[in-house]
């Protein structure tokens, strides 16, 4: 029974994404928690298991997401190799940091992450592009900020790299 659970959440956590244009791990994290707690799971590592299993679910979204966006030709591979770097090194740190914080005080980080791409999405707040990208080392750096905070909360890091990427002048499809 548990398998047609997970499966119903990932149905779901796809179907939300797709529609709202949010990443699955802002309904993913929130929904294993549950699961979780009903399984009996120890509390102290509920948070830390279901932000790493939502991160898991993501490499495999990603490579689908990948090879779909290749066939359109709308990923800027020299972007990429600029930010990736930044990325894996901050979702190192984001991990090491996110072990470091009890369970209890992730589960708030990430009710005010959640409060904050609600926020977001209500006011249509997307940043204007108005600049360029910056050099490889404003790319590291962007990109390690992005890895970090997308490893903390379980989620992609497209809820935050696109917005970065259109504020300096990518156009959405590419971002």
């Amino acid at each position: 029974m548990e398998i047609f659970i997970y499966l119903g959440i990932g149905a779901i956590a796809g179907t939300f994404a797709g529609l709202l244009g949010v990443g699955g791990g802002i309904i993913v994290v929130p929904a294993l928690i549950s699961l979780f707690e009903h399984q009996g799971m120890d509390q102290a590592v509920i948070m830390h298991v279901a932000l790493g299993t939502s991160l898991a679910t993501i490499v495999v979204t990603s490579l689908s997401s990948i090879r779909a966006h290749q066939q359109r030709g709308a990923i800027l591979w020299p972007v990429f190799r600029l930010i990736a770097p930044g990325i894996v090194v901050g979702a190192f740190a984001g991990a090491f940091i996110a072990k470091q914080i009890a369970g209890d005080m992730l589960k708030i980080i990430f009710g005010i992450f959640l409060i904050i791409v609600a926020i977001q999405m209500m006011v249509g707040a997307t940043p204007k592009p108005h600049r360029q990208l910056p050099g490889s080392s404003g790319m590291f750096m962007g990109g390690s900020l992005i890895g970090s905070l997308a490893s903390m909360m379980g989620v992609g890091g497209g809820t935050m790299s696109v917005p970065f990427l259109t504020w300096c002048n990518v156009t959405i499809h590419q971002a």
